[in-house]
């Protein structure tokens, strides 16, 4: 790429110095040529995938790019928000497609929607971003000022200017983590479109730039959020919900020889649990090195809440690796009032919704652009036809809960396919032994899990289970934070089915202990308990069940494996019981009976 761009300077040189120079640079070298249509061929790759958003009947509008064939496209959040649940959309194939919202992370300004009318859209190849280097070649494809009303995108070059930049929220709900900074124009309208590498694969989501001149003039500087950033939120965003990211429960500030220190920290918080203190140093988050105040923040900022990161840190010179649950930078009431209360910003000549750059005021408001066709049909003309109507659901803490039904239905179905598990209505009887702790000899037990009442023998003595009361009070056996209610609600689950047990929702995609790659988790709520069902995608089992009854505590946490065949269904036959950073003990099952209802109640 490099090569073609010595290649058009020296061409241009000999414009200058007349007819002569030309013919001495006529013959141009193959590895010149080879490298300039690289480039045209990865630009005509790339703008297949592309996508230009008109939102309110081309009032307001942005970019956007298609990552799955079905229709799965990424914008920014806000270019998506002006336009609700319903959107146009056109690409360079010459046609204009309906699109519905689907999950929205309006912390990290990025949205997912769904172009509909096809299930083989082109679509981008998503890169690692975590590879972009400075001064790499790459390319920015969008609808800046919304001038994509012919359907053809306009592709701006450049390079990448700086990597892991750190952008914190002005004034808004936007902070921009870990991104990519380029000299590429982004100007209005290309918010939301994709950065695409020399070889033309997603890199990022195009979404600030600086300019001048009342917001008119790109003056270089561009950022992109990663796209490996986005990988971690797409499972998220795929289960229709309003997404936050997330925190660690503590804050950190510089020493005065520059280390990063823990300066405050919640007692309530996992991180707490797992023995991080006032004053002790970060030293690696997730892998990476943290060394300033600003690298933890980019650190921490591209994780969704709820999920587990390891973490360590440094304490009187010794270094401790520990696992840490982590929190929301919102509570779920906070983020929805934040949300209620937001209202667009558009800065002089921004249609694509971004609020002023560095703090410019609007002067102006922008004279709306016309829609594909030249049409300007006024903001309470757009109708949603009836059809995609169906596809749009509201439910509060969702941006389209049609898609978190979607999802949950998908997960049961895998989770289910091995036997008809509503069909064991009788009650379930396990035979086998658990070893405690570290304990190397292994004693009886025996659960038996009923409709409303589950009883067991553990090595600590008998438990039982009454659904009938409040289980925050039923946590046997002692320790273990409550595994007899946690095989009890478990059998529910699998008889009742997600649409009768109680409220069950689609979290999205997680982290999980015996899961390679992202667990499937769904989240189940029943008398005052809740649990996380992590999901195998490979297999489509059971792999991890967490019980928690007070979040200011450590969840029974059960790792199931060993999974056989009993009367036809797939049934796990040990478990790992743990609770914070111990083992409880591990259960293995000799005998599983599923017996016909009505038959030996517990």
């Amino acid at each position: 790429m490099r090569i073609a761009t010595l290649a058009g300077l020296w061409l241009t040189i000999a414009m200058v110095q007349g007819p002569l120079a030309i013919a001495e640079v006529s013959e141009v070298a193959p590895a010149v040529l080879s490298a300039e249509q690289q480039r045209i061929a990865a630009i005509a790759k790339a703008t297949r995938s592309a996508v230009a958003v008109f939102a309110n009947g081309g009032n307001g509008g942005g970019s956007g790019v298609v990552i799955t064939p079905d229709g799965y496209a990424l914008t920014n959040y806000h270019v998506a928000q002006p336009a609700g649940s319903y959107m146009k959309c056109s690409m360079a194939d010459g046609q204009l497609y309906d699109a519905v919202i689907v999950g929205i992370d309006p912390v990290g300004d990025v949205a997912l929607i769904k172009l509909l009318g096809r299930d083989d859209f082109p679509t981008a190849v998503m890169a690692d971003s975590d590879k972009v280097a400075v001064g790499d070649w790459c390319f920015a494809v969008g609808n800046p000022f919304l001038l994509a009303t012919d359907f053809q995108p306009t592709v701006t070059y450049g390079i990448v200017s700086g990597v892991h930049r750190y952008q914190p929220p002005a004034g808004t709900l936007l902070e921009y983590a870990d991104c990519i900074q380029t000299d590429a124009a982004i100007n209005p309208g290309n918010s939301g479109g994709p950065l695409y590498n020399a070889d033309g694969d997603l890199i990022g989501i195009n979404g600030r730039g600086s300019f001048e001149k009342r917001g008119r003039v790109n003056v270089g500087v561009g950022y992109a959020i990663s796209i490996n950033q986005i990988k971690k939120f797409l499972g998220c965003l795929r289960a229709g919900r309003i997404v936050d990211h997330a925190t660690l429960g503590a804050t950190v500030s510089a020493s005065d020889d520059g280390r990063v220190m823990v300066s405050n920290i919640l007692e309530t918080c996992d991180a707490y649990r797992r023995g991080l203190r006032y004053d002790d140093e970060i030293v690696r988050f997730d892998g990476r090195p943290i060394r300033t105040v600003n690298a933890f923040k980019n650190a921490l900022g591209i994780y969704p809440k709820g999920w587990r990161v390891p973490l360590t840190y440094r304490r009187e010179g010794q270094e401790h690796e520990i696992s840490v649950r982590l929190m929301g930078v919102h509570a779920e009431s906070e983020l929805l009032a934040l949300l209620k209360s937001a209202k667009p910003e558009p800065g002089p000549e921004r249609p694509d919704g971004n609020p002023p750059p560095d703090g410019d005021k609007p002067e102006r408001t922008p004279r709306p652009m016309p829609m594909p066709g030249g049409a300007r049909p006024r903001p309470e003309a757009v109708k949603v036809p009836p059809e995609i109507q169906k596809m749009i659901e509201p439910r509060e803490s969702f941006a389209n809960y049609y898609f978190n039904k979607l999802e949950q239905d998908r997960v049961w179905k895998a989770a289910t396919a091995s036997g008809d598990f509503a069909a064991a209505t009788g009650n379930w009887k396990f035979t086998g032994t658990m070893t405690v702790g570290g304990q190397a000899a292994a004693a009886p037990v025996e659960v038996a899990l009923g409709e409303s009442v589950s009883k067991g023998t553990f090595p600590t003595g008998p438990a039982a289970v009454d659904e009938k009361q409040d289980l925050d009070a039923q946590l046997d056996p002692p320790e273990s934070g409550g595994l007899l209610a946690a095989l009890h609600l478990w059998r529910q689950l699998l008889v009742a089915g997600p649409a009768k047990f109680g409220e069950v929702h689609y979290y999205g995609e997680a982290p999980y202990a015996g899961v390679a790659g992202l667990a499937d988790v769904l989240v189940a709520t029943r008398n005052v308990a809740e649990m996380n069902l992590a999901f195998d995608p490979a297999n489509g089992r059971l792999a991890v069940l967490e019980l928690t009854i007070d979040t200011d505590v450590d969840p029974c946490e059960l790792r199931m494996s060993d999974y056989r065949e009993v009367d036809g269904r797939q049934v796990p036959h040990q478990i790992e019981v743990r609770r914070g950073d111990g083992i409880v003990g591990t259960i293995s099952w000799s005998q599983i009976e599923f017996l016909p209802a009505g038959e030996a109640k517990p």
